[in-house]
């Protein structure tokens, strides 16, 4: 069942929605539902010809879509993007913070370098794009989407980095929303679980063990990047209208069968026995 056809394809018509991370994976799948239902979208990262690649299967949907390359650890190119953007098409109203790093490494093992480009492109990241955006969200009384993590609640071995970035930005999120509520903006976060074909489950999918993450969700199954979208939507829309500081998980369950399979499982990939 294609989900976002029970939604008015003109739901976000003649909005704005800025989508860090937009290239590839989750971010990408979010960007391209904001188009399917009527907003212009902007898709920013690090590489232009991720970029565009990915904005051409939108135009194909007949989604409107522009590229920013942009480093969300750099504050000034992100503001020089979204001036871009506003000259272009006016302010933005919606934004979802979803640039994301991640690779396994025992705590003892990792550099202060590469705990720090986690925390930085995750944590750093997601205020630097809502510090810079602030101005137009305040305009549009837009709303703010946070792509977090389980790692934010659930201890996850080998995950250091990723578990302190992304309670940063749970946390983030919360004290921006108790802040810019006032100003007519709504900020929540989304968890997803294990979803199929995305960047960061084949880093943390044993390679002998395809059915790993299946097996830890109730569920049964792993989740589709079209699966996190649609929750993007509903709470940027009228829909949730009224939620603001709320984390969604959306996981099919995983997060409640704990860590213990995948620190073992992943501890064997990183020092077989």
């Amino acid at each position: 069942m294609d989900a976002l056809a029970i939604l008015p394809k003109d739901l976000f018509a003649g909005e704005v929605a800025f989508v860090t991370g937009g290239g590839s994976g989750i971010n990408f799948a979010i960007a391209r539902a904001f188009a399917r239902l009527g907003a212009k979208v902007v898709i920013c990262g690090r590489t232009a010809a991720t970029l565009d690649a990915a904005a051409e299967q939108i135009r194909a949907l007949g989604g409107t879509v522009r590229t920013q390359a942009a480093d969300v650890r750099d504050a000034d190119a992100l503001q020089v993007a979204f001036d871009e953007v506003r000259a272009a098409w006016g302010p933005v109203r919606h934004l979802v913070c979803g640039a994301a790093g991640n690779f396994v490494a025992p705590a003892e093992q990792m550099s202060p370098k590469g705990f720090r480009t986690v925390v930085d492109i995750d944590l750093i990241g997601s205020f630097n794009t809502a510090r810079v955006a602030f101005d137009q969200l305040r305009e549009t009384g837009g709303t703010v989407l946070f792509i977090s993590g389980g790692q934010s609640f659930v201890p996850f071995m080998y995950q250091a980095h990723v578990a302190a970035a992304k309670a940063g930005v749970d946390m983030l999120m919360r004290t921006l929303a108790l802040e810019w509520g006032r100003h007519g903006i709504r900020l929540n976060g989304l968890v997803p679980g294990p979803i199929a074909g995305t960047e960061g489950m084949a880093r943390l999918t044993p390679k002998d063990k395809p059915d790993f993450w299946t097996d830890m969700v109730p569920m049964g199954r792993m989740g589709q990047p079209d699966e996190i979208a649609q929750m993007a939507v509903v709470l940027a829309s009228p829909l949730g209208s009224y939620v603001n500081g709320a984390l969604l998980t959306v996981d099919g369950g995983q997060n409640l069968t704990g860590s213990s399979r995948f620190n073992d499982s992943v501890g064997e990939m990183l020092v077989p026995r």
